[in-house]
Formats: structure tokens, sequence, C-alpha cells
């Protein structure tokens, strides 16, 4: 029997998740069962009639027709008849769907214009939000289907409760899982009268379910045998067929009726018989059963921190206490509850940020600062420092000179024998393998594995979840990689994008609250179970989607040519907020999908996919395939959305839908990893932001109080001076005495300044050592653009040592903000 402490701590880390439960739903919480019960309710749409539609045909006028589709309700599509030419069609057709008020259903109804001739034309589109319509009493809904015309359509609601129909959920009151049910089929060849061959292939077909759609080629002596995993509330059935194909490929001798049985009458555990229908009014029989899936969801949903990060977090601050009363020479040991969260944050910028990111964690380890860290946080090419540093369990206990001569060996050789044919070949049959084990083909996996050879020139099998070695015992702060979620065609990255979280524990989606053990990323689940378990990738391509700068699109690319920083700026203020604070009702229940109507729509159309389509897109398996959101996500607290982006409100547009996720570099939004850091749970008290830009020092961290302003995440104030603009220092200050909540950033942009002079703090260069501190950072020809790979020996041991030297520099500014998380700690404590 499940412990009802652990199911509440598994699904319910946030004390929010079961709040806003409307009461007719019977909503009970059954720990003990693993889950909560929840009464189905029957949805009736009666479409009534249209008025004034639109004349399509030159000499006659529409023959219309309505199709219905709920899919939270049934994978099913259904239709009205066709009244024939008729501007005023008149239908009084019922439909019933099966519903679970706690998911978000959205009813699309689209009005069709039937031809014999050409492909039937859409008129409109409707998406209703069934939440409108209460228990108990009709709902009549008038839509205007054209705001400037008279076109109209009515339809009747109605929903009553089934008595004796619950089913099983689990939420956080974003995403809803939901109870799954099996169903096996086994092929009954002694019952069979259908003489089947080898040529004979069998198609059943669940829509709606995880395996869809199955064939079998028919032999003898073959295990026949077929499963699908489907919701168990859900109105779904089985459809079956029997094709003999002919020798040239056609098919002959199929017969024209086919099997369907509902599901729903099955009764659960018992087995029964049906048979196919076959040529010669003979057939085929099958044995089918449905059993309830009974195995615990591999998803988890919550928005609090994982088990194994908060046991981290135990283990780490005992270490950060012993390294603050060293550094800061206090007089007692520091209580848990008096350590502060210090977070390191790197920003991207190839190998520039990787080198630079070596420097600086070099010179926070001289400074006895590093075992002052909780957590790391890294975006593209930060995270390939990091990624190789958590090979080594002990890395920072130990000095860093070995993991930098790597670095530096593999950046300065040549590069050409990634491209060399031997490489080439390596890299298919390594492209094979993973297709071979089901994974989708990507672009993005060919430039991983080229990437693992500049990097390292040569194959590594270390995988993320290996990086737990490095936190057993708190040995190490927690690393953390950010990637970024977009729309594989139909968007550009600024009107739609997820943070996605990658840590050695978990991977999840911050705005979802959705996360599953990192090993397991890139398998396949369905409504939060594991369906198909894969072998994890090794870290090299994860690698290549955290870097990931191919999935570009003509939009994002036109934009980023012509837009100014201040353009970027007033963008993301017109689409970050809050939810939370829209008035209730802002949001319409229904709206109207018209773009068929308008002129030159095809080529529109066209354009757009040109202008979005993404060629050269990353793909992977959707972890959140299936799950359902929750009737009330979109006024979660931990739910935030974009402004601009009608999407958050449609739920038929959300991931949670999408078969396969589109994950590229976090620098297509803003080049920065802080989200991570300031994830809920985490809250630190400290930030050393590390950038990495050479002509926009401040750009990202400017970018992210935008961001957190809109999002209502403390942070503070980016306040610049014309002179500091105009001449960055090493470090820099910010804090919010407004926002006592937000946390200190100590920036540190890369510049050379005093570097220049100095070889280390207060150590004048003589004449011979001043060519050392010539760092081009600004240069046309400058070493260190995106686009190089391959520095000179000297230029990466100037890029390593002007970043270590520009935090070395900074010690004291370090200490005072140390001294200031002490007291920002024990403000906040509860």
């Amino acid at each position: 029997m499940t412990n009802p402490d652990e199911v509440k701590e598994k699904f319910c880390e946030d004390p929010e998740t079961l709040i806003n439960v409307p009461k007719e739903d019977k909503l009970v919480n059954l720990a003990n069962s693993g889950g909560e019960v929840s009464t189905c309710f029957q949805l009736s749409v009666k479409i009534l009639e249209a008025r004034n539609l639109p004349q399509t045909d030159l000499l006659s006028e529409a023959d219309p027709y309505v199709v219905l589709q709920l899919p939270t309700a049934s994978s099913a599509t259904f239709k009205t008849k066709v009244v024939s030419n008729s501007n005023h069609p008149i239908w009084n057709e019922t439909f019933s769907f099966r519903i679970q008020k706690q998911v978000k259903n959205i009813l699309e109804l689209k009005i069709y214009d039937a031809d014999s001739v050409t492909e039937d034309d859409i008129l409109f589109t409707v998406f209703f939000d069934t939440i409108e319509v209460s228990p108990g009493k009709p709902t009549r809904k008038t839509f205007s289907l054209n705001p400037q015309g008279q076109e109209e359509l009515d339809v009747e609601f109605q929903i009553e409760e089934i008595s004796n129909s619950q089913e099983k959920l689990i939420t956080n009151n974003v995403l809803v899982a939901r109870e799954l049910s099996c169903l096996m089929v086994q092929v009954d060849k002694t019952g069979s009268t259908a003489a089947v061959t080898e040529e004979d292939e069998l198609e059943l077909t669940v829509k709606g379910s995880y395996e869809d759609t199955q064939i079998s080629t028919l032999g003898s002596g073959m295990d026949d045998s077929f499963l699908f995993h489907y919701i168990t509330a859900q109105e779904a059935e089985m459809r079956g067929c029997l094709k003999s194909l002919a020798v040239d490929g056609g098919s002959e001798g199929i017969p024209d009726e086919n099997l369907t049985v509902p599901l729903n009458s099955l009764t659960m555990g018992e087995e029964v018989e049906v048979n196919v229908p076959a040529p010669d009014a003979t057939a085929l029989r099958l044995k089918l059963k449905a059993n309830s899936c009974s195995e615990e969801g591999t998803v988890r949903l919550g928005f609090g921190l994982c088990d194994e990060e908060q046991v981290f977090l135990k283990k780490r601050k005992q270490v950060v206490a012993k390294a603050l009363k060293r550094v800061l020479q206090l007089e007692r040991e520091l209580q848990e509850d008096e350590v502060p969260v210090i977070g390191v944050m790197a920003i991207g910028g190839g190998a520039r940020a990787m080198t630079s990111l070596y420097g600086h964690l070099s010179a926070l380890k001289k400074l006895d600062l590093l075992d002052c860290v909780t957590y790391i946080s890294g975006t593209s090419g930060s995270t390939w420092t990091l990624s190789s540093l958590y090979e080594d369990p002990d890395w920072s206990q130990q000095d860093l000179e070995k993991p930098i001569n790597h670095a530096r060996e593999n950046m300065t050789k040549s590069k050409l024998g990634a491209f060399s044919l031997g490489s080439m070949k390596g890299y298919q049959q390594e492209l094979r393998r993973r297709a071979e084990e089901g994974r989708p083909p990507s672009f993005v996996d060919l430039w991983a594995l080229v990437l693992e050879y500049l990097l390292h020139g040569k194959v590594t099998e270390h995988k993320l979840s290996e990086q737990r070695a490095s936190l057993e015992k708190g040995q190490n702060p927690l690393p953390l990689y950010l990637g970024l979620n977009v729309k594989e065609n139909n968007l550009g990255t600024l009107d739609f994008k997820e943070w996605v979280e990658f840590s050695p524990y978990e991977i999840g989606f911050l705005k979802y609250g959705a996360f599953i053990p990192s090993e397991l990323f890139g398998s396949e689940f369905f409504m939060g179970q594991l369906m198909k378990k894969l072998p994890e990738s090794r870290i090299c391509f994860l690698e290549g989607l955290w870097s990931n700068i191919f999935s570009v699109n003509l939009m994002d690319t036109w934009y980023d040519l012509t837009s100014s920083a201040e353009t970027w700026k007033q963008h993301i203020r017109n689409k970050t907020r809050n939810i939370e604070k829209e008035p209730p009702g802002s949001r319409s229940t229904s709206w109207i999908n018209m773009s068929w109507l308008q002129p030159g729509a095809a080529v529109t159309q066209a354009l757009q996919g040109l202008l979005t389509g993404r060629p050269l897109h990353h793909r992977c398996h959707n972890f959140l395939r299936g799950l359902h959101l929750h009737q009330d996500y979109s006024g979660q607290r931990n739910f935030c959305t974009w402004g601009d982006c009608h999407l958050d409100s449609d739920p038929s547009q959300l991931t949670p839908l999408q078969s396969q996720l589109c994950l590229v570099d976090a620098a297509y939004f803003i080049n920065t990893s802080c989200p991570l850091l300031l994830r809920a749970g985490r809250s630190p008290d400290l930030i050393f932001s590390f950038g990495y830009s050479l002509n926009s020092p401040f750009e990202a961290l400017e970018q992210m109080e935008i961001y957190c302003r809109g999002q209502g995440i403390p942070f503070p104030r980016v306040e610049l001076s014309q002179e500091d603009r105009r001449q960055p220092r090493e470090c820099h200050v910010f804090s919010d005495p407004d926002c006592p909540e937000a946390p200190t950033v100590l920036h540190f942009p890369l510049v050379n300044l005093s570097f220049r002079e100095y070889s280390a703090p207060g150590v004048k260069r003589s004449p011979e050592e001043l060519a050392g501190g010539q760092v081009d950072l600004t240069g046309f020809l400058s070493p260190y653009s995106l686009a190089n790979m391959t520095y000179s020996g000297a230029d990466f041991d100037r890029l390593l040592h002007l970043s270590a030297y520009n935090v070395q520099n900074s010690h004291s500014e370090i200490l005072r903000a140390l001294r200031a998380a002490l007291k920002h700690c024990k403000r906040h404590q509860p």
C-alpha cells in the first residue's frame, strides 16, 4: 500500500497544488490510493443553426456542415449532416462527450462548405471552453463568426453528472495525469476461420492511445499480440481490419466491413472474443482483455525541489558554513538556517565562455570561495566547462590545472580531424544506432558529435545522471543547465519559448512543474508514465542541444539583424506579465479563427511557414505527451505566461499536445542561465554573474531584470551610469533596498581594464610583460569571436588569466557581498 506521506510529498510539493477545486466535482484527496478521485460528466452539444453564411460558390449558396472535436474527451471527430444550398442551415443534431471537469476542455467547431469537385472549404473555426457551462441546465450560445458581418452559429450545451463514473487524477493544478488502462489483444489462430498467409496484415487502431495504430504481418507460427494504453474514462474504441496484400503492393479481398469495439463496453480483467471480418465470409478471431495500468507515474508533477536536491542542500550547507567561517573569519559555526544560498550564473558565448568560466572558477578556488557556492548554472558554451569538470566527482576539491590543460590542448589543436572520412563514418554509425533505438533523427545530433570531437578529441562516455556522484557528499556545487523549448514550425522564438532545466537529478519544465529523472530524458512517455525506456544519451548530445544554434528560423534571424537593445526591451515589456494580476474575466472563453477567409490566405500561410519553419530543428520525444491541462492552469501562481502569446491561453497549442520537443540555445531569447537560480525553492541570497559578451557587457543582465519584473520575480534593478556603460569595471554590485527579497548580484563583465598594467592584483607588469595584458576583446579580428573554435596557446592563456584576474582583483567587493548575504539570509528566514 502506498504511504500517504510519500504520495503527498511526491505529487504535492507545492502547498497550493490542491486549491481552487470546484465543489461540484466532488474531488476527494485519496492519498493512500496514489491520487485523487473526481467525477466524470456528460457534455451534450446540440448544433442548432447558422445564419448568413458567406457564399463561396459563384452559382449557389454554401452546402454547410459542422465538424466537432473535443480531444480531451474523445479522439473521434463528429460531423452533422450537410444542408444543401443554404446560407441559413438548420441541423438540430446532438452529440455527446464524456468529460472530466478538472481538465481544460476546449471544444472545436468547424463549419465546412461541402464541395463535390474540390476539397471542402473551411468557413470558420470556433473554440469554446466548456467551463462556461454549469451542470444541470442548458446553456445556449450564439457565436458571432465575423465581427464585421452578421454570420452566426447557435449551439446549445448541457452538462450532467454521470453516476458511478469516477477516475483517479494526479495534478499540480497546471497539468493533470489521468488514469490509464491497457488493452491486450491476442490473435486466436485456433478459433479463426480465416485462411491467412504471410502476406496478410492485421491493422488495429485505438485513436488517442499511446500506440494509435499497430500493424502485424500474419504468418504461421507467429505469436501475434498487441498492447494499447488509453485513457480509461475516454470513449475510445478499437478498430480492426484484415488486409490481403497482392504481389504488386496493392490490396485484394478486403471486406467492406471492419471490426469496431467500444472499449468502455469491456469489463476490466475479463477476456472477450471478437471477430475481424475476412474474405469469403470467414473471420479472424481476437481475444481482448482490458486491465487497469497500476504503474506509478514517472513524471513528477510539482513545482518544489525534488527530494534528492533537498538532501543535497543539507549536505552542501555544511560545506558552505565551514567555508564562510574560514573566508569571513567568523567566531562561531553557522547554523543551517543561517547559511546563505550563493549561486554562480554563467552565460553563453561558445569557446569564449568556456575558457572564461575556467578562469573565473579557478580564481574562486584560489580565493577559497568555491566551497561557498551552492549552485552553478550555465547555458550554451559555459555548459561545456561544467559538463567536463563534473566528470571528476571531486573536481572543486582539487586544483583545476588538469581540466584547464585538457581544454587548452583541444582548443589549440587543428579541428580538421573532426571532418575526416574516419570521423564522418563514426558519426554515421552513431546516428544509425540512435535511430535503431527509436530516437527521432536530428541534425543537432550530428552537431553534438562534431562538438564532442572539437572539445575532447575522442568519444566520451560520461552521462548527466553520473554527475550525481559529484553531489553525494555535498562536495561540489549543484550544476544546472538551461535549454529553451520553442515551436518547431509556426512561431518565432520571441513569440513562444519555455525554460527547460537540466540537472543531474531531474530534467523538466519550469512553466508546467513537470520533471523526469535525468537518465530517462529521450525515452517515450504517455500520460506521465514511462512507455519505452531508451538508453541514456552521452552528455555530448545534451551539450549539442544546450548550444543548439542551428534551429533558427528566418523570423529569428531577421529580428536579430534589425532590432536594437531598446527594441528588445520594449518587446519583452509588452510580452511579459504575471497572469495573477489579470482581472477576472479578462480572457474570453471562446474565440474565432477566420484566417481562411482572408485574401491570399494560402500565400500568407506559405510565407509564414517559410519565415517560422526551422529546417534543422532538434527533435526528441516529449515526456509531457498525453498530459492534460488543469481547468484552472492559467490562473496558478507558478504558471507564467507571455502577454502576446495566445497559445498560453489555448491548451490545444501548448507543449503537452506535441509529440516532440524542439530545444534550442537559451540565447535565442536571453543569454543567461539565471532563471534556474531564481526557481522557487532555491532563493539565492547572492549571485556571481559572469558575462562573456564582447560588445554588450550588461545586455543579458538588463534583459533578465525586465523579464523578472514582468513575471513578478524578485531581482535587483540594473542601474548604470554613463561612465559605467562607456567603461565597465571588473565588478559591478547590484542590489535593491526597495525589494528586500531580491538577491545581490555581483556582475563580472568581460573587460580588459587594469589587467593591462597588472599581472596579478597589486603586481605591476614589467615592460616585457605588457604584451601579456593586451587582450583583444573588441577588434574586428578578435580571436574570441563566437564562430572561432581554435585559439592559439597565447590567446587561450590571455583570456583565461584575464578572467581569473578580474575576480581576484574584486576580492574585497566579494567579501563585502558575502557578509551582506549572511544578513540577507537571516532577514528572510521564516
